[in-house]
Formats: C-alpha cells, structure tokens, sequence
C-alpha cells in the first residue's frame, strides 16, 4: 500500500477516534491542494494529506503533527510540547519543536520558540537548536519571525494574513528571504473549514519555482 494512503489512513482514524480519547485531547485531518512551509513547496505542488493531534493539560501541552511530502520516504513527521498562557488580555506561549523526516536524517530539525498574542494578532519567533537547519550546513542558530492576523469578516468567514522572515546563521550560505499568506477561512460547520489562500516567497532567482506563490484550498476537520 502507498506510503501515503498508509498516512491517510492513520490520520483518519486518528480523527475518528478523537471522541473515545481522554479529556484535553484534540485532533486535525485536512487534504490540501499543495502544502507549503515557510512559503516553499514541500509536494511539488500537489496534494498532501495532513493531520494529528494535541493534548492539553492547564497550560501545558503536547503535540504531533504529520504531513505527506515529495522526499523523505514521504513522510513528515512533527512532535512538539510547551506552555501557553494569558496575563492581562496578553497571550504568550514558548516550547520546542522537533522536525523529523524518516529516511532522511540529515534534515531533522530542533528549535525553541516563543510567542505572544494580543486579540487576532500573534508573533512567534522560532531559534534553531540543532546542528543544521533542515539539512543546510553550518546553520545552527538559523531564526524564523511570524507575523499573523486573523480577522473576523462576516459570519463565518474569517481573513488570514501572515508574514514570515527567515534569517539564516551568519555561517550558511543561503539567502535570507521572506515569506507571505493571505487569504480566508470559511467555517462549514461541525468542526469543517474550507481555507483559500494565496501563499509564497520571495528570493525565487536563488530557491526557483519552490517559492513560486500558489493558491492553495485546504479542507480541514477539527475534533
């Protein structure tokens, strides 16, 4: 059986499942048009099968989430953990998170994030931790900004906007580069979305069509 249809069907029970689970536990599944990562193409713009779950306890969390991809035996594969919180209408969150891509050990990454969040607006930053950053030599230290809004339009309809900066160890020899999203989620009900976004980067001269900007439809179930 395709690795992927194997993923597919692990996610989907995973999803299915989520109502015998304990207490605190939440779970995702979405199929996507083409999924991107920091604005760069990880299916070769095809479809990608997505999904996992996140288990709460207070403030404290943990997490692991899955997608298909075109390299790495097909498989990405995230597990995280942390600590959320509000003081005074201020959200803050910190953690680390662990990316792993059986069959290709080289671009297992580790950072360390932190955010914080105020209404629909958040800024994370992420520090890499590992030896290298997703396979690139020399790039430990490699930092990563978000910036995202999510503004409530009409009823229903929400309009996602992002703005991310990858700056690269002093040491790595790629570029520095931005990445951008925009576009709008609509709640279907019963836990279903339907999200239409433009998503790209800039810097194609030196990274090529993966930071072509795509328009990407994402249907999610959220449990």
């Amino acid at each position: 059986m395709p690795r992927k249809t194997l993923l597919a069907l692990a996610l989907a029970s995973a999803v299915l499942a989520a109502p015998a689970m304990a207490e605190g536990v939440a779970t995702n599944f979405s199929l996507t048009t083409n999924y991107k990562f920091r604005g760069q193409d990880q299916t070769g713009n095809k479809p990608a099968v997505q999904g996992g779950f996140d288990y709460s306890l207070g403030g404290f969390y943990v997490g692991n989430w899955n997608s298909s991809i075109n390299f790495a035996n097909g498989i990405e594969m995230d597990v995280y953990g942390g600590y959320k919180g509000e003081v005074a209408g201020l959200g803050y969150d910190i953690g680390v998170l662990q990316y792993l891509y059986p069959g290709l050990s080289d671009a297992n990454t580790t950072e360390i994030y932190g955010g914080l969040s105020y209404g629909p607006f958040a800024l994370k930053y992420s520090h890499t931790v590992s030896d290298e950053y997703f396979a690139v030599p020399d790039s430990r230290n490699t930092g990563y900004f978000a910036l995202s809004a999510n503004l409530p339009l009409i009823d229903k309809l929400t309009l996602n906007a992002g703005l991310g900066y990858t700056l690269w160890a002093s040491d790595a020899a790629p570029p520095d580069y931005y990445d951008y999203k925009l576009g709008a989620t609509y709640d279907l009900g019963s836990g279903f979305s339907l999200g239409g976004h433009v998503v790209g980067a800039n810097k194609k001269n030196y990274y090529g069509d993966i930071n072509k900007a795509r328009f990407i439809l994402t249907l999610t179930k959220a449990m």
